[in-house]
Order: structure tokens, then C-alpha cells, then sequence
């Protein structure tokens, strides 16, 4: 059952209702599957169907004699017959469906003495883990169902969901909060995967002109490791509201957004993730609450402290983005990502249908703080001396050396602020988007922060 659960995960993390299944066959798995229905399109693609097929497969064979199949939710009617004429031995499920169990709570098909082959049936086992895993997943989908009914406000945009359908790499639910004092009713998205009791969270911050879609090759391998993943838009990127107003945007507000994000989510054990607008951000984020973070994860960005001046490349950006305020990002990623797909790039510009929805793309460029006085400035020194004297957690940075902005000689100077941090992973193909390769980097990630 405990390897049921993990198929039932897996159906979480691409959010599907979170069942699973296995079959066995003299001690061994000879199949696994979970539900699958919403991406596949297929009424019929339940775990139980998956898993017997997977071991029909195995066995050369649609009859599974002297097989035993555990599923972590009491199966329905389809899935029942399934195993029935699979003549299985036995079937094992965890908790029970009160609403369409076809194993004793609705209905009961294995008892029924007309058919040709009886299978024994054994129901709760290990009930509560998998009704609270069931439980968790249909309180969250709730949760978001109200927080989408969250009113706009008159000042604010939000983009129209369908421009999201379909997006490659990103399968997971929707999350939103409204509630935070900062936001004043703007609406913040964000995604939540994996158990929320895990050994480790990894708190995703994204840049501009992105938003979480940058850690889609990267959040499959902690969830992979049992971790939780949380990866928010800041408020004008993504899925999250977007003031009208330029103005709306200073480095203060955003900080101020996450820093009450971190408490309503109560994280702990966190590793923090940061790229870009991420990390001049993020950075600011530990000294507040020091026992929340156990590690940094550092890719390609900088500490604001405005007594340093700006590096030739970032005033290149700037003074870009000053003339041409409706740069195509799509295009952006594809010129520094000649790997990725066309329909990868045209995801990065679903946020921005037009220049309405672009106020945090025109004002973060000036955001950045280039004088000792400039918002964010000051605590942004605070935040380097805390790097520098205070951290006591892991470090890791990863550098995509083909950024003309905040490449390797800017990281290696935020190295040298940073306690303890050792010598980079440099990722030669790659640019400032270094999340783009970031498979490699997650999974070095996931093994340096477990030692």
C-alpha cells in the first residue's frame, strides 16, 4: 500500500485526483499506474486499470491468476469488473468512497455469488494515509475554486485563464491567495505540490519577465524526492492580478507580499530557490525569520545594495526596456534558448496579452536599487552583512555562463558575500534563464542538500 501511495502522488503532482495502485504477483510489483483521466482524455484511465494492464503486460497474459492488487481508494464499479475478470486473488484498497465504492460502501460486485470467480476483497489499510492524502487534494482544489472567485479590483488586470490551456511542462493545480494584508485584495497565484509534512521545501522565486512557469524541468525532480514544492507569481506576472499602474510596483510592497506569503504558508525547512528578480527579492527574505531556511539554491542573480554601481549588462537591459516596452519575451527566451520549443517560448508571453497587463515588466528595469538611498537599498545591505556573518544553513549557487547580465563574474562577487558558499556549478550552454537547463541542477541540488 505504501507503494500505492506513491503511484497516488505521482497522480497529485500532475493534478489528478491522488489514487493509486499495484499489483503483485509472488512478492513482486509486476505493475503500477495511477489516475490519469485529465491528461489523457480517458474516462477509462483509473490506476486500477493502469496497474492491471502494466501487469498484464508483464505477464503476457489478461488473466492475472494468483495476483493481488492494493489501491489507496476503494475501487469503482468499471474498475471492479476490470479486476473481476481479471480473475485476481485478491484486492486490497485503503480508505473507502462513500460515493461510488463498488467494494462494499455503495455497492458490493465481489460478492456476488452468481459470478464464475470470487476475489477476496480486504479494505482499510493504511485508511487514514490515504484519506488524508484524498482529503488534503479535494480541500485545495476548493480552496482555489474560491480564491478564483475573488473579486478584481477596479486598479488591477487579470489575465484571461484560457490564455493558460495547455501549457507544456506544467500540469499543477492552480493556487491563490487574496487574503494577505500587503496584496489589499489582489488576487496572488502560486503553486503547492508534494505532502506538505516533507523533509524539505524548496520555495521557487522567478525573475521578469517570468513567473513560475521557469521551474517546470525543475519542480518534477524534487517531488520526485518527496519534497514540497512552492513556487509563487509575484503580484504582475503569471496568473496573479496586475495593477495598472507602473507605480503600483516598488521593491518594499513585493518584499513585504512574500514575506507575509512565507508566514501564511507557515514553510519550514526551506531551501531557497532564486533567479534574477527572484533573488534581489528573495535574498531579503531569511533574515527575517533565520529558523524557516535551511539552504539557498543561488542562479544567476544579485543583492541590490546600491552602493555598488550597476554592471554594464544589467544598464543594457535597463535602457532596452526603457526604449522598447513591448519587447516580445517570447522572443526574449527563444534567443538565449535556442533548445526550447516554440510553444515553450509563447507560454512566457501568455501572462501578457497586451500592454495593459506589462505595468511590472516596464517597472521592475528601474526597480532595481542603484543608489545608497534607492528603495531596497538599505535592506538589502542588511541582507549581505546577514549573508556574510549570520547564515549558518547550505549554499549552492548555479550560473548559466552565457548571461551578458548576471552571469559569472557577478555571481562569483555575491559567492564571496555568502558564508560558506562553495564554488559554483557553471552551466557553459547556458544563459540567463539557467532554469531552462535546470534539470541537471535539480537533481545536484537534491542530492548536495540531503548530505
Amino acid at each position: 500500500m505504501a507503494l500505492a501511495l506513491e503511484q497516488a502522488r505521482l497522480a497529485a503532482a500532475a493534478g489528478e485526483v491522488p489514487v493509486g495502485a499495484v499489483v503483485v504477483k509472488d512478492g513482486q510489483v509486476i505493475g503500477a499506474g495511477h489516475n490519469a483521466p485529465v491528461g489523457q482524455h480517458d474516462p477509462t484511465a483509473h490506476a486500477e486499470v493502469a496497474a492491471l494492464r502494466a501487469a498484464a503486460k508483464a505477464l503476457g497474459n489478461y488473466r492475472l491468476d494468483g495476483c493481488d492488487l492494493y489501491v489507496t481508494l476503494e475501487p469503482c464499479a468499471m474498475c471492479s469488473g476490470a479486476m473481476l475478470h481479471a480473475r485476481l486473488r485478491c484486492v486490497v484498497f485503503g480508505a473507502p468512497d462513500p460515493k461510488t465504492g463498488a467494494a462494499g460502501s455503495v455497492t458490493n460486485l465481489f460478492s456476488q455469488p452468481q459470478l464464475n470467480h470470487q476475489t477476496q476483497v480486504q479494505g482499510g489499510v493504511m485508511a487514514q494515509e490515504c484519506g488524508t492524502l484524498l482529503s488534503v487534494f479535494f480541500a485545495g482544489r476548493r480552496e482555489a475554486s474560491r480564491s478564483a472567485a475573488q473579486p478584481l479590483r477596479d486598479d488591477a488586470l487579470r489575465t484571461p485563464e484560457e490564455r493558460f490551456a495547455d501549457l507544456p511542462g506544467y500540469p499543477w493545480q492552480a493556487r491563490y491567495l487574496a487574503d494577505l494584508p500587503a496584496l489589499d485584495g489582489l488576487r496572488m497565484h502560486y503553486l503547492d505540490e508534494g505532502p506538505l509534512d516533507a523533509p524539505m521545501t524548496w520555495l521557487c522565486l522567478h525573475g521578469n519577465p517570468a513567473w513560475s512557469y521557469l521551474y517546470r524541468k525543475m519542480i518534477p525532480v524534487f517531488l520526485d524526492a518527496g519534497h514540497r514544492v512552492v513556487a509563487p507569481d509575484m503580484i504582475g506576472f503569471g496568473k496573479s492580478d496586475k495593477p495598472k499602474k507602473d507605480s503600483a510596483h516598488t521593491f518594499s510592497w513585493h518584499r513585504q507580499v512574500l514575506l507575509e506569503f512565507v508566514e501564511r504558508l507557515d514553510l519550514e525547512d526551506v531551501v531557497l530557490v532564486v533567479q534574477d528578480w527572484g533573488g534581489l527579492l528573495g535574498l531579503t527574505l531569511p533574515m527575517a525569520a533565520p529558523a524557516r531556511y535551511r539552504g539557498l539554491l543561488a542562479m544567476n542573480t544579485a543583492l541590490g545594495t546600491g552602493d555598488a554601481p550597476l554592471s554594464p549588462g544589467f544598464v543594457a537591459w535597463r535602457d532596452m526596456c526603457a526604449k522598447s516596452p513591448d519587447f516580445d519575451v517570447a522572443r526574449l527566451f527563444a534567443r538565449g534558448n535556442p533548445h526550447m520549443s516554440a510553444q515553450e517560448c509563447a507560454a512566457y508571453n501568455a501572462p501578457f496579452p497586451d500592454r495593459g497587463h506589462r505595468a511590472a515588466l516596464r517597472a521592475f528595469p528601474p526597480m532595481v536599487p542603484d543608489g545608497p538611498d534607492a528603495d531596497g537599498a538599505a535592506v538589502s545591505r542588511q541582507a549581505r552583512d546577514f549573508w556574510a556573518n549570520e547564515w549558518t544553513g547550505q549554499s549552492m549557487m548555479a550560473i548559466g555562463s552565457q548571461d551578458p547580465v548576471l552571469g559569472v563574474p557577478v555571481m562569483q562577487a555575491l559567492r564571496q558575500q555568502i558564508r560558506g558558499c562553495p564554488e559554483p556549478m557553471v552551466l557553459e550552454q547556458a544563459g540567463h534563464f539557467v532554469q531552462e537547463h535546470g534539470e541537471s541542477i535539480a537533481r545536484a541540488a537534491v542530492g548536495y542538500f540531503r548530505s
